[in-house]
C-alpha cells in the first residue's frame, strides 16, 4: 500500500508553522479617490498571517490631491506617539530628505515618500504575533486621516 503525502501533513510532522509555506502576502495600496476622504489610503484593513512576507506597493495615483505619501508599519497602541514624532520632523530642515520618517523603535516597517504619479514598493516579514497593527502616512500632517489598521492573524 502506498502511503499518501501531501504537504500539510509534512508542514505538521516536521513541527513546522504553516505560516512558514504560506504564499507571500501582495499588497496594493493607493490614495483614495474618494472626494469626501482625500485623504486616506483606499483600504484601511488589510490583513495577513503572523509571520508571513510581505510585498506592499503604493500606487500614488488616482488621488484626488496630487501629495506625496509613505508607509509607516507600527507596533500596536503607538500611532499617536509616532504620530507627534512626525509632527516634530515639521522643524527638521532635513525632514523631507528623510522622507518625513520619525526615528523611533516602534516603526516595524516603512517606506521612503513617493511622489504623485510614482510608485513604491516594500518587503518585510509579518510581525510574528497576532495583533493590529497600525499603519499611516507621515507626511506633514497626513497621519491624523490617513491610516489603517494591518490584521495579523494566526
Amino acid at each position: 500500500m502506498i502511503a499518501r503525502v501531501t504537504v500539510a501533513s509534512l508542514v505538521i510532522a516536521l513541527g513546522f508553522s504553516a505560516a512558514a509555506f504560506a504564499e507571500d502576502a501582495t499588497i496594493e495600496l493607493k490614495p483614495s479617490a474618494n472626494p469626501a476622504s482625500p485623504l486616506a489610503y483606499d483600504k484601511t484593513e488589510l490583513t495577513v498571517k503572523a509571520g508571513q512576507k510581505v510585498k506592499l506597493t503604493l500606487n500614488n495615483t488616482g488621488g484626488i490631491v496630487p501629495q506625496p505619501h509613505n508607509f509607516i508599519l507600527m507596533k500596536p497602541g503607538t500611532l499617536d506617539k509616532v504620530g507627534a514624532l512626525a509632527n516634530a520632523m515639521l522643524s527638521d530642515p532635513k525632514a523631507m530628505e528623510k522622507s518625513y520618517i520619525p526615528e523611533s523603535t516602534d516603526i516595524l516597517a516603512s517606506m521612503k515618500l513617493v511622489q504623485p504619479g510614482q510608485s513604491g514598493s516594500l518587503e518585510f516579514t509579518a510581525p510574528a504575533e497576532a495583533g493590529d497593527y497600525p499603519f499611516a502616512c507621515t507626511f506633514p500632517g497626513h497621519w491624523l486621516l490617513m491610516r489603517g489598521v494591518l490584521k495579523v492573524t494566526k
